[in-house]
């Protein structure tokens, strides 16, 4: 799946959001580690991912060729500021609708508008490859975050009180949100089971 889109940022500079290639790799893995050590909001910890270089090479190459996975990148003056990407669920019949979408933006830009641009290239992503509903994960004391999928049409489904334990603010609940995308929800059905 291909994507570029120019948008113009808050601040009046322009971002490009396109997919993220494999000549990218270093520096999506420099993003990668800087935004885990930003925040706490994040999934994981920078010495939790054990990739080098040419494995972030090899799974950029292989979402750069999937009809239903991509990786995004958000570039402002030749620089890769954030990430995101949306990711199936799983592959069986039953899930096959379903996307899951992450992202990251370096701290020193937040507040300009990339978090939004990122999120609008998945959705639009997300909707060209066929899903029809969108999820995500966000920390609950992640008012930003939260406002921001909010603004974007996603609605929470619930909740865990112990969805994350931080080293440095104990337990931290995660907020399930989705949206749902205009796609119709139609599969056709590869099997059935015998009664």
């Amino acid at each position: 799946m291909k994507y570029c889109h120019y948008v113009t940022l808050n601040d009046g500079r322009r971002c490009v959001v396109r997919n993220a290639e494999a000549a990218d790799a270093p520096e999506v893995l420099d993003v990668i580690q800087r935004t885990h050590v930003q925040t706490d909001f994040l999934r994981s910890y920078p010495n939790d991912m054990a990739i080098d270089v040419g494995q972030e090479r090899s799974w950029l190459l292989e979402r750069l060729e999937s009809e239903r996975e991509i990786e995004l990148v958000g570039v402002v003056d030749g620089v890769i500021v954030g990430s995101a990407g949306v990711e199936e669920v799983g592959t069986t019949s039953k899930v096959w609708h379903r996307a899951e979408l992450g992202i990251s933006v370096i701290k020193q830009y937040w507040g300009n508008g990339i978090g939004g641009a990122l999120i609008d290239a998945c959705i639009a992503c997300a909707t060209a490859a066929g899903y029809s509903q969108l999820e995500l994960q966000v920390v609950s004391d992640n008012a930003r975050a939260l406002a921001l999928y909010t603004g974007r049409g996603f609605v929470e489904y619930g909740r865990n009180p112990r969805g994350l334990l931080s080293c440095v603010s104990g337990y931290q609940e995660l907020v399930y949100m989705r949206r749902e995308l205009d796609v119709p929800a139609v599969r056709v059905c590869t099997a059935v089971a015998e009664r």
